[in-house]
Formats: C-alpha cells, structure tokens, sequence
C-alpha cells in the first residue's frame, strides 16, 4: 500500500490452517510505503493453526521515503514531484510486472496524476 495525504491504510490478514491439513505451507508478505509525515499504515495479522505440521510465516514493512532518495532523484535533475513518483513506482513494480501491460501502464498514469503536487 502506499499512503499519503494523511492516508491511513491497514492490512487485516487470516490465515486458517484446519487440522489434518499436514504439510500445509504459507507466507504472507505485506509491505507499506508512507509518502509523507502525517499518513500511516497498520498491519493487523491473524494466524489460526490447528495442526503441527505446517510452515508459516508473516512479514510487514513500513518504509517512509526518506529526504536523501528524494535528494538524490533532484540533484539528477527531477522535480521533487517526479522523484515522489518515481520512488513510488519503483515501490508498486514488483506489483506492476505480473499485471497485464495495459493494467500496468494505466496504474503508472494514475500514480503520476496522484503525485502530482503532492509534495512541497
């Protein structure tokens, strides 16, 4: 997710696992990006396992974009609107690549029109 604007997002995430489901495996991954000082994220996991047998794991992250990625992207000479967007789409890539082109390119549009004046 990414947040800005005093965006709150939050990720409640289940897993189930029933008993007699041996050798069950799951990972879930959920990762957040905070574009500005005011906005927040929230992860709330929830894992239920009622068998032994089973491997399990949970990540979260939370990164703020910090003032030297935004330095760095201006001093090659971006606008600090461009350099937002840009560490954002790096940020929703991995994301991006398994979407149909066409999905991909619309969701890059969307992020450049969001980030536009979004800073400063």
């Amino acid at each position: 997710s990414v947040s800005r604007g005093g965006g709150r997002s939050s990720y409640r995430g289940l897993i189930h696992v029933h008993q007699g489901a041996e050798s069950s495996a799951s990972s879930v991954k959920c990762d957040a990006l905070l574009v500005d000082t005011i906005s927040r994220s929230d992860t709330y996991p929830y894992v239920d396992i009622r068998e032994d047998d089973v491997s399990m794991a949970h990540e979260a992250t939370v990164s703020k974009v910090s003032d030297d990625q935004l330095f760095y992207l201006m001093s090659r000479g971006l606008e600090e609107d461009e350099a937002m967007a840009m560490i954002v789409r790096g940020f929703v890539e991995p994301i991006a690549r398994e979407l149909p082109m066409e999905y991909a390119l619309e969701l890059n549009r969307l992020i450049e029109l969001q980030m536009e004046g979004a800073v400063g």
